[in-house]
């Protein structure tokens, strides 16, 4: 949205951080757009950009810790009955506060070896092997697994271990709706693409309560999902659209396109030689006209769902 729409909703104009040395050679950010409102955005009081920048930039941020279910799970541990007789609080549990993590790694759970010629890589920690926690912390457990083993569980595992516990079920739902079940609670924000940080981003602000105003604008968020996972994001698109929200997608997924209620096909190439708004409309007249390169693609995936919907 341009910064005329976010003064309009009283939100402050972003100010991206200019990146910094060698990060020059890889931004390939595109230069600020400016524009203005012509008419009121009725019915629109929020709008939630989400991108595929990192939700963090060392192992320190993760799944658990970006979604807020860690801190259910910590106080959970706080409250078992090993960790009350120890004297143990919640912050015992959390890998940033020195009382319980490892002080070799200072809870990153790797330590970075420099090298001489090459970037600086990450290796597993040898005193914590990768756990994160001193032992005595390790020592406590919930229900048979200790806090280190509920990181290095992958969402799915923990939905079914979890299962009856409202807040911690929130945030792993949402996550799993957005197609990310396989990935582990405790996966460091270094080692997710793009699209699955987005899709992080995605889940966190779904798990909160919708107010039915709010304009999300997405950046490709079904790159690298297998069909059925994406089918399972539109789904859950969908119930954002129903509950009164607004969805714009920049998207090049056909299936994700048929299921749209308005489509903007941009072109007629690539780079250079688009900007210009080939066809606009519902789904099936765009792909009826002929028009621009994404017409006979739009068309077979709405004849694929016309023929999924079709009773067998």
């Amino acid at each position: 949205m341009g910064h005329g729409g976010l003064a309009r909703l009283g939100r402050a104009v972003p100010v991206d951080e200019a990146p910094e040395g060698d990060e020059q050679l890889l931004d390939d950010s595109p230069g600020r757009l400016e524009g203005a409102l012509e008419e009121d955005l009725t019915g629109v009081r929020r709008v939630v950009s989400i991108d595929p920048k990192p939700i963090g930039r060392t192992p320190r941020s993760n799944v658990a810790t970006y979604t807020g279910l860690f801190n259910h799970v910590r106080r959970r541990f706080a409250q078992t009955p090993e960790a009350r007789s120890r004297g143990y609080k919640p912050g015992r549990f959390s890998f940033n506060v020195t009382s319980g993590r490892c002080p070799t790694c200072e809870g990153e759970g790797s330590v970075m070896v420099e090298l001489l010629f090459l970037p600086s890589v990450y290796t597993e920690c040898p005193d914590c092997h990768g756990t994160r926690y001193k032992a005595s912390t390790l020592e406590v457990t919930g229900h048979d697994p200790n806090i280190a083993e509920i990181l290095a569980m992958s969402v799915e595992e923990a939905h079914a271990f979890f299962d009856g516990e409202e807040e911690i079920m929130r945030s792993l739902s949402a996550l799993i709706d957005v197609g990310l079940g396989y990935l582990r609670l405790g996966q460091p924000a270094t080692e997710l693409s793009g699209g699955e940080a987005q899709r992080v981003k995605l889940a966190s602000e779904l798990q909160r309560a919708q107010r039915g105003d709010t304009l999300y604008v997405l950046d490709e968020p079904t790159s690298g999902l297998h069909c059925a996972d994406t089918d399972r994001l539109v789904a859950h698109l969908q119930t954002l659209v129903e509950a009164g929200n607004t969805v714009v997608m920049v998207e090049l997924d056909m299936r994700v396109a048929a299921a749209a209620d308005h489509v903007i096909d941009l072109g007629p190439g690539a780079g250079e030689d688009g900007g210009t708004v080939v066809s606009s409309g519902t789904p099936t007249p765009v792909a009826e006209r002929g028009v621009g390169a994404s017409a006979k693609y739009l068309t077979a995936a709405l004849e694929k769902s016309a023929a999924r919907q079709r009773p067998a």
